[in-house]
């Protein structure tokens, strides 16, 4: 690879989760714009805002980025030495469907896209398409990094570590953006007022160790200057959850996630770092206990809300081409993105470490080797290793392999076109409690996705 000038294909760029932070990042490092960046969308109306978008920024930044882009991924994959996968199907319009039939059969999902029949389902309709992108860039760029951001992560990082193996993979997620996840343990323990006030002097001094499969994950330990500050941060959520309550415009996956928190803390003694979907993989929010509880039963994503937001975001980028929004703020709007971040300091070989969804590889002594989970690893264009952590406490540990279960019962169905073995992922997975519900889920949601899931299902 030229380090001195990368080319980073993003395939998805109008999914809007990734593509404008890509956009930023590839203008903003000296180490990456350089290169190019190479966007590819299947809806050309919004790839060509995405493009022009691009152009405009570089212009007005005067760097010299390479912006390309294309509706056919093979046009632009020659040459790459990243390809971030970051795609989806119509998602706000399918996370609506799995939501509703899962609810309609007592499983509530406040997010619908990686574990529950929601992950599933997910899963049916993008890896098909994911192990498609991995063939194309085998015969086309072979040895490219391809970086999963598609949920379910760990599930689709797991496909492509096991069916196609000759390429160089990890998977992400953004919720453990370093050094912003570091700040934010930091402020909870009280070791800073607030997030500014952190310094590469208080890193150094700051040790925390998270793990877990993705949006499972756990704050094993966190220390400052030797002392254990686990119990700081913990009392923050308490005192924070006391004064949470249901009301405004606030998000299903934003409700309660201090008092769950707490909650969960105070049943395994390690703080969740990522609540707003790991409420999602217990069964104790799902309405079916016979007493009372303090915290209410989730609530259900939220379809059209999120049409609204996905409007907005596109009504914005509108805004900066037309020039109601001067494109001299663009840089001033948006950010870093984890994806990005991790390929500047690949092509730059900055030694800095981040939160990566990869095989354990001994990081957690008592997982598999081979045990799929999302670890602070040192990464370079070497490979991905991930630091050491120590023990899961149990309990969370058998959830962990429960989910991974789940996750690899569901890629073998999806793979190989298994009937018994998408049924056998339905019922190992921790939300569903009843054989014929499961089946009745299946037969639903194949019915009503038949436009986007493969025609061998049927």
């Amino acid at each position: 690879m030229s380090k001195a000038k990368p080319k980073v294909v993003v395939i998805g760029a109008g999914s809007l989760f990734f593509g404008r932070q890509a956009i930023w990042q590839m203008v903003h490092s000296e180490h990456l714009n350089t290169g190019t960046l190479s966007l590819v969308d299947t809806d050309e109306v919004r790839l060509n805002k995405l493009v022009k978008l691009a152009k405009m920024v570089v212009q007005e930044n005067n760097v010299p980025l390479k912006i390309e882009g294309s509706i056919d991924r093979k046009e632009v994959l020659r040459d790459a030495d990243f390809v971030v996968l970051s795609f989806a199907v119509d998602t706000v319009k399918y996370r609506g469907i799995d939501c509703a039939i899962s609810e309609k059969y007592g499983i509530r999902m406040c997010s619908g896209d990686t574990i529950g029949p929601g992950g599933i389902f997910r899963a049916m309709r993008e890896l098909p398409e994911i192990m498609a992108c991995a063939k194309d860039i085998e015969a086309i760029c072979p040895g490219a990094w391809v970086i999963n951001y598609i949920n379910p992560s760990a599930l689709h990082g797991i496909a492509l570590k096991r069916y196609a193996p000759n390429l160089k993979t990890f998977a992400l997620c953004d919720t453990h953006h370093m050094p912003f996840k570091k700040m934010l343990y930091a402020e909870r323990a009280g070791i800073v007022d607030q997030r500014a006030d952190y310094n590469e002097q208080i890193d150094k001094n700051f040790n925390m160790k998270i793990a877990g499969v993705n949006h499972f994950t756990w704050l094993l330990k966190a220390e400052y200057k030797g002392e254990d500050v686990v119990p700081n941060i913990a009392e923050s959520m308490r005192i924070a959850g006391e004064e949470e309550t249901v009301g405004g415009d606030t998000g299903a996956k934003a409700l309660f996630n201090d008092k769950i928190s707490y909650q969960l803390f105070d049943i395994f003694g390690v703080v969740p770092t990522c609540t707003a979907h790991t409420k999602e993989y217990v069964p104790y929010w799902q309405g079916l206990g016979k007493q009372e509880d303090d915290i209410p039963p989730l609530s259900i994503w939220e379809t059209e809300e999120r049409y609204q937001r996905h409007d907005e975001m596109w009504e914005q980028i509108d805004q900066f081409i037309n020039g109601s929004i001067p494109i001299s703020e663009f840089m001033a709007t948006f950010g870093p993105d984890h994806a990005t971040d991790i390929i500047e300091s690949m092509v730059a070989n900055t030694k800095k470490k981040f939160f990566i969804n990869t095989v354990n590889q001994g990081a957690v002594t008592n997982m598999a080797d081979d045990a799929f989970l999302e670890l602070l690893s040192e990464v370079s264009m070497e490979g991905v290793t991930p630091q050491a952590v120590g023990e899961m406490p149990r309990g969370v540990r058998g959830m962990q392999e429960l989910i991974l279960d789940t996750h690899e019962l569901t890629a073998e169905a999806v793979i190989e076109g298994s009937r018994v073995k998408l049924r056998r992922a339905m019922l190992t997975d921790p939300l569903v409690n009843s054989i014929a519900d499961a089946d009745q889920i299946i037969e639903e949601l194949l019915a009503l996705e038949a436009d986007v899931i493969p025609s061998h299902w049927y």
